[in-house]
């Protein structure tokens, strides 16, 4: 049973996403968090990760670590983002098997779904039809980070849960206009054309695809929330002929899938308005130039957190609000 001196390891510590759980955990009290630098321990290294699980024994895991990127990088570097993405995962999620780790957090992203699933995207919208061409290898990556975790619950009886964030942002984002995501590049791409006086911003794309948003140290509560009161066995139904449900132990043969859970707001914003936001809140003074000679990528890409608020969960912050936030990291980060 999960308690404040449960050993938890935080896998990807220093990311987006590893940041805002390990801040979380903090706050509420967890005192035994280990976790490691990639100088220290490199996950690709199926060695060394048998090693460090043997020698730690944690209880719980949040795998946080990933390779992640934009349009550009992932469309770039397929290659690396599937290797890479499937050695991390491999490696963690076998040797939390095999130490007996009581729970189990794996963190994936929304583009499992198909470029043109009905929106908003439900959990069993996953494998319905092909993915979006540019990201695909991180996808296919993901959905095998999903299928294993289902895989040793159904068959080992381990607990491992699947979460799939949209889109994040907030403090020690990447802001890397080669490999960040849209949120931050613009952001980035603003503040420098205030201090240089840029007359024009240019943005890739026509501004119309509507995007999803979520601050990061919500996608956090949400996980930290999953990991104190949930069980992969809430995280699916079994249903016989006559709409009754039951427990896997009482029915052979029955396919359990889809039991990921989706983790964001239920809104949306097209690009074009996101951008204006962020010029507001910088107070670029420019114009903004949208290149429709550049690809917009998925139209359309909203979650349904229906199954996440039926667990007990909502997200509170609101997206002008959290770009403010993360505008004043990201000045502060420029003077550290």
């Amino acid at each position: 049973m999960l308690s404040r001196t449960s050993k938890i390891y935080i896998a990807g510590h220093r990311g987006l996403v590893g940041s805002a759980i390990l801040k979380n955990l903090k706050s509420k009290g967890y005192t035994n968090l280990v976790y490691r630098t990639h100088k220290e321990l490199d996950l690709l290294d199926s060695n060394a990760v048998a090693d460090f699980f043997q020698t730690e024994k944690p209880e719980y895991v949040i795998l946080a670590a990933a390779k992640v990127g934009g349009i550009v990088a992932n469309n770039t570097y397929r290659a690396d983002f599937i290797y890479e993405n499937l050695q991390i995962q491999n490696n963690v999620i076998h040797q939390a098997y095999l130490n007996d780790v009581e729970k189990l957090l794996f963190l994936g992203s929304t583009c499992i779904y198909p470029k043109n699933a009905p929106q908003p995207m439900r959990e069993d919208s996953l494998l319905t039809s092909e993915l979006e061409y540019t990201n695909e290898p991180y996808a296919i990556a993901k959905i095998a980070g999903i299928k294993m975790c289902e895989s040793y619950n159904i068959q080992y009886g381990t607990n491992f849960i699947s979460v799939m964030p949209t889109n994040l942002y907030g403090p020690n984002d990447n802001f890397d206009l080669e490999t960040s995501h849209v949120l931050p590049a613009l952001l980035r791409k603003m503040h420098e054309a205030k201090l240089n006086n840029t007359p024009k911003v240019e943005i890739w794309g026509s501004g119309k695809p509507r995007r999803e948003f979520l601050y990061s140290e919500d996608m956090a509560d949400a996980c930290v929330f999953i990991l104190e009161n949930r069980n992969f066995r809430d995280t699916y139904e079994i249903k016989l002929d006559d709409n009754t449900t039951c427990s896997p132990q009482a029915v052979r043969n029955i396919e359990i899938r889809n039991t990921h859970i989706n983790i964001g707001t239920g809104v949306d914003i097209s690009i074009k308005e996101l951008a204006q936001t962020i010029k507001k809140i910088v107070d670029y003074k420019g114009e903004l130039y949208f290149n429709d000679t550049k690809p917009d990528g998925t139209m359309v890409k909203l979650t349904d957190p229906s199954k996440l608020h039926s667990l007990g969960w909502k997200h509170t912050t609101e997206l002008e609000d959290g770009i403010a936030i993360v505008y004043e990291w990201y000045l502060r980060s420029l003077n550290d």
